[in-house]
């Protein structure tokens, strides 16, 4: 999943910019009431479920609100992930990058290969490279883009993912993830809302589409909607560095 993997670094890119006064309950959704209204106005038919009753927990005794932000961060950052996946999935399984892989001059695993296989077939020294990146990134969101913001479980609107204007200023000049050009500054909130709920939902419906594509094809028959273009894969779809990492003498 050499595409899907390496463009999922830029999971922030979609994040919506709140305006700065008179943020919505619906957007920073901080209780579980909150959830509920906006579950309702993602699907009024099922509305607000929790059957493992997460929003009543008190995560590292942070507070049920904190609790409440870490898990909203969470899908949305797992849905954007996702939305990545899925068509990075659709595209690896019909192109692949037309120049060199390495240095050496390595192509590009073919797109004869499945996405996982292809995946398996990038050198380590390139996974590394690519978790480097995605790493870096999350630490950006961990310590709140310097300090120059709240973190998600203290006040932060779940999914915003902070500018890179600090690191510009002190290190070397970096674009923004989302609307590094300004165009949305006059979005008006209830846009922004809208669209917000809309990658929310999104993202649900590719967290279930890419592992359906997972699934078909390391359990065949699995999901018989896919019966036809899912491309049978012998390997471990959760072992990343499968057959290339070694930890305390054992092979990943």
């Amino acid at each position: 999943m050499n595409i899907s993997i390496l463009i999922s670094f830029l999971a922030g890119a979609s994040a919506f910019v709140p305006n700065k006064s008179g943020s919505s309950k619906v957007s920073l959704s901080e209780t579980k009431a909150d959830l509920e209204e906006l579950a309702a106005k993602l699907n009024p038919t099922v509305k607000f479920y929790d059957p493992l009753n997460l929003s009543d927990q008190n995560f590292w005794d942070t507070g049920q609100e904190a609790t409440i932000a870490w898990l909203r961060q969470s899908e949305i950052k797992h849905g954007r992930i996702a939305m990545f996946a899925f068509v990075g999935y659709i595209v690896q399984s019909n192109f692949v990058f037309p120049w060199k892989e390495t240095l050496a001059g390595a192509p590009h695993p073919s797109a004869d290969l499945v996405p996982e296989a292809q995946w398996d077939a990038v050198p380590v020294a390139a996974k590394w490279q690519i978790f480097t990146v995605i790493s870096l990134l999350e630490l950006w969101d961990e310590c709140s883009g310097g300090g120059e913001m709240p973190h998600y479980t203290k006040g932060r609107q779940p999914g915003k993912y902070p500018s890179f204007k600090p690191f510009g200023d002190a290190v070397h000049p970096v674009l923004d993830l989302y609307d590094p050009f300004g165009f949305s500054k006059k979005m008006s909130q209830e846009k922004k809302e809208y669209r917000l709920r809309v990658e929310i939902n999104n993202g649900r419906l590719a967290m279930l589409g890419i592992f359906g594509f997972l699934s078909a094809d390391a359990i065949p028959g699995s999901v018989p909607a896919l019966n036809n273009i899912a491309i049978p894969y012998d390997g471990s779809v959760m072992v990343p560095f499968e057959g290339q990492f070694t930890y305390f003498g054992f092979m990943n």
